[in-house]
């Protein structure tokens, strides 16, 4: 399944929201249950893990309304760690939420590269202006000129032209003799000349459709005999590497690439938080189900039994109710 159609396929949300939904009880279910010394966090998770996040948002509306507070901030200064950031990351609006991971990855010192690459290579024209709409909203700046002022070089180059979104084209046109002219353009700009046409990589990733780039891969393969992949890996290196080929592995298939984000944010010692909390919220409307069957199809385990063995307490039981059963 590639990447332009894995838009909010029905059979691919393990979050679908309540379907005879009132905001009212649920808040106070939530005023109850942060009320006083002590609190129950089971009934926040049974209730925020179960919603959608409109229903989430109606939630918080509900509980100012009746209680003169504002939920974000209580549920903040009620939890702790990474339950906390799990819930928080629950409760903003999508694109603000992909806006606020894209600022924390350029805010402080250094940069995350790889958060911006992900959300970048990842979305839609239609999601990325929405992204950059909340952005300026909310932090008063342009994304593409933070990204700018952050990043540097190639790597700058390839985060802007993905900011454009020129990669979108439903139509599914293929022009052979243009995918054939690329091919040939990606050889002579890598393993025909002695250093790398990094701008050629750049401009025929970034602007030709998911449908017109499987055929591009192809047929470099034929001329090449090795695949794209292997190109950019012994072409360039770091950040500009990572960047070429999320945009390769999202445009091959979607699923696959968040199933591996997930894999690898789980496996070994430690777990990358961060990237398992945003990947679970932002995909758990869209095509959560989807990337667990591939992720099991990949990895030869189901990703909620890695989630098991790899977190613990509130935060375990609140990843496990969004992710699904595995069924």
């Amino acid at each position: 399944m590639a990447w332009w159609k894995a838009w909010m396929e029905q059979e691919g949300v393990t979050v679908k929201g309540s379907p005879h939904f009132n905001p009212d009880p649920d808040a106070e279910t939530l005023y109850k249950a942060m009320k006083g010394i002590g609190t129950n966090e089971q009934a926040i998770i049974d209730v925020l893990t179960k919603r959608s996040n409109a229903q989430r948002q109606q939630i918080a509306k509900s509980f100012k309304a009746q209680f003169g507070k504002d939920l974000t901030e209580t549920l903040q200064s009620e939890l702790s760690g990474k339950f906390e950031r799990l819930i928080m990351a629950l409760m903003y609006p999508p694109y603000k939420y992909e806006a606020k991971e894209l600022h924390d990855a350029m805010k402080g010192l250094g940069t995350k590269e790889g958060v911006i690459i992900e959300i970048l290579a990842s979305r839609t024209k239609i999601q990325l202006r929405e992204i950059m709409k909340a952005y300026e909203e909310d932090y008063g700046s342009s994304l593409e000129e933070d990204i700018q002022a952050d990043t540097s070089g190639y790597l700058e180059r390839i985060l802007v032209c993905l900011l454009q979104g020129s990669r979108d084209d439903v139509s599914g046109f293929v022009d052979p003799g243009q995918a054939i002219q690329d091919a040939q353009d990606l050889y002579a700009a890598g393993e025909k000349i002695h250093g790398t046409d990094e701008m050629k990589f750049i401009t025929i990733l970034c602007t030709r459709s998911a449908t017109h780039l499987m055929r591009v891969f192809e047929e470099y393969e034929k001329i090449a005999s090795k695949s794209i992949e292997d190109s950019i890996k012994s072409e360039t290196h770091g950040s500009l590497e990572e960047a070429m080929l999320t945009v390769v592995k999202c445009t091959r298939n979607l699923h696959s690439y968040f199933a591996e984000r997930l894999y690898y944010a789980l496996k070994g010692a430690g777990t990358r938080d961060g990237t398992l909390i945003r990947n679970i919220v932002s995909r758990s409307e869209i095509d959560l189900n989807l990337i667990k069957c591939q992720f099991t199809k990949m990895y030869g385990k189901t990703l909620s039994s890695m989630i098991m063995g790899d977190t613990s307490g509130d935060y375990k039981n609140a990843l496990l109710n969004l992710v699904g059963s595995d069924s």
